[in-house]
């Protein structure tokens, strides 16, 4: 029987209803009891990390939940990570940066129901993922709705249907059936996982507006090292009569800054190549490119870029190097 630890960390999954809405409050361990046939599938033990709703999760907490994987690693034969879903993509992603080519699953579920209500999803999502956990490949996935998806593609895209996350120009890994698992494919991994406890917090977003003020990308690249850009359709900066826009973030590359160009379009991903508008800024200065990157993806894995490097050449080899299937670059590149 496999031995697998359930990390508890808040979210709906664990929430009780309060006098201004839901809070989690409920236990792992509590959550375990409430779905007996976990029991007949594995070993459980658990850790309650945190008690959080997932809009609160920050940088800091990734790492502690990396460094709790990394510090009980040798001792289970996978994890289940119960979280909110607000930012669980976020977390996936992150972990899937921190702990490269796990052999042993990592499986981040939760629900869109608390464990109590009526209806929930949550004892389906949970047993789910603890069949994943044991029977499944390695690496970091979300495992919601019976879709097993990889955790560098996948985007909250409904908020509050059960069907709750898409994967984002990449197939799903698996579907799971009345406890049946279908793997379509097979994650790559290691021996042994690389771990890594250092990431940079101080990565900006920026979504552009039509009429966006050149000054908002001034304050943010005063205050982060990093910037991502979300443009329009496949990318590019607008070029207004008397705007500066060009000129900041050529002055900010300059000292040092990093700066990506990624997409407000969830599919098919950016192509700074096919307009001038995004072509002039490719040929004009040194930045990177998201190209089918979820913005998920392309926040986490700059903050961890950013904890190893600041050199550009150093961060544009890493950016470019995929991570569990996080990029395709387009091969005229």
């Amino acid at each position: 029987m496999k031995h697998i630890l359930m990390i508890g960390t808040g979210g709906t999954i664990a929430s009780e209803m309060s006098p201004d809405g839901l809070t989690p409050e409920i236990s792992s361990e509590q959550l375990l009891a409430a779905v007996p046939r976990i029991g007949e599938l594995c070993e459980v033990d658990c850790l309650q990390l945190y008690s959080l709703d997932s809009t609160s999760l920050r940088p800091a907490h990734w790492q502690g939940l990396a460094r709790a994987i990394r510090e009980r690693y040798d001792d289970y034969d996978g994890f289940v990570v119960s979280h909110g879903t607000d930012t669980m993509a976020y977390t996936a992603a992150t972990l899937s940066y921190l702990i490269q080519g796990s052999p042993k699953p990592i499986v981040l579920t939760g629900a869109q129901k608390p464990i109590w209500f009526d209806g929930t999803d949550s004892k389906r999502n949970l047993t789910d993922a603890f069949v994943y956990a044991c029977r499944g490949c390695g690496g970091v996935q979300i495992v919601f709705n019976g879709k097993v998806i990889l955790g560098t593609r996948a985007r909250k895209t409904f908020s509050k249907s059960f069907q709750a996350f898409s994967s984002v120009n990449f197939p799903d890994l698996a579907v799971l059936q009345d406890e049946r698992l279908l793997q379509y494919i097979r994650c790559e991994s290691l021996e042994r996982p690389v771990f890594y406890d250092r990431l940079d917090p101080h990565v900006g977003l920026l979504k552009l507006i039509p009429g966006v003020e050149d000054e908002l990308a001034t304050f943010m690249l005063e205050r982060y090292d990093g910037l991502i850009i979300e443009s329009f359709g496949v990318g590019g900066l607008p070029d207004y009569e008397g705007g500066r826009l060009d000129a900041i973030l050529r002055g900010a590359v300059a000292r040092g800054k990093i700066v990506v160009m990624t997409t407000q379009v969830p599919n098919e991903g950016s192509d700074l190549t096919v307009y001038h508008v995004g072509g002039r800024l490719k040929s004009s200065m040194n930045l990177l490119e998201a190209y089918d990157m979820t913005t998920e993806a392309a926040v986490a894995k700059l903050m961890w870029i950013l904890g190893q490097t600041r050199g550009f050449a150093e961060a544009e080899r890493l950016f470019y190097t995929p991570v569990a299937r996080d990029i395709l670059r387009p091969t005229a590149e």
